[in-house]
């Protein structure tokens, strides 16, 4: 269950697409744990801001921003204001919970003799995946930049980012590493 959420899109009208006279504002949101897509109803009045973290169950002192969640969406739901938020805030939710992804590095397994899980971020190859696997050996990466310093890897943030996003686009691969089905 998700706790909280990121806003992608805030669309004060609605969809376009809906029909009738009652048009209720809308926000298109990604979860911060599991990282489903979600459309969110605001309460009347508050209006919320692309990038903003809200929490989507009550908080205690706080005064709730999301009155429900209205439904999950799929990648081709979103606007195309919202799948231009989307990297921006997939890579804030990696860096605020760096743990997580940091972990992914350190034990990603061998599937098999001649295939890695690590293979399956974009842009990493058999070498790459090597060096990483021999320097995690040394010692475990402790931060995004150690992995930059220890492998010479620019961005390591952006390749996890580059993989939740195949996933949640729906790309058919028999492996989900970070996006909940």
């Amino acid at each position: 269950m998700e706790n909280y959420a990121y806003i992608l899109d805030y669309l004060p009208t609605g969809r376009q697409t809906e029909r009738g006279f009652h048009r209720e504002p809308l926000a298109l949101a990604v979860g911060e744990d599991e990282l489903k897509l979600f459309e969110l109803v605001p309460r009347p009045g508050v209006a919320l801001a692309p990038g903003a973290r809200v929490p989507l169950v009550p908080v205690a002192g706080a005064a709730p921003l999301v009155d429900h969640v209205r439904r999950r969406l799929g990648f081709d739901e979103l606007t195309v204001a919202a799948r231009t938020e989307l990297p921006n805030v997939l890579e804030s939710i990696v860096k605020a919970n760096s743990a997580r992804y940091l972990r992914f590095f350190n034990e990603a397994p061998a599937v098999s003799r001649r295939f890695h899980l690590l293979e399956l971020l974009p842009g990493i190859g058999k070498k790459t995946m090597q060096q990483i696997v021999d320097e995690r050996r040394r010692a475990p990466f402790t931060s995004f930049a150690e992995i930059e310093s220890r492998l010479h890897l620019k961005n390591p943030e952006r390749l996890i980012v580059g993989r939740i996003e195949q996933e949640l686009s729906g790309v058919e691969d028999k492996y989900r590493l970070f996006v909940a089905p």
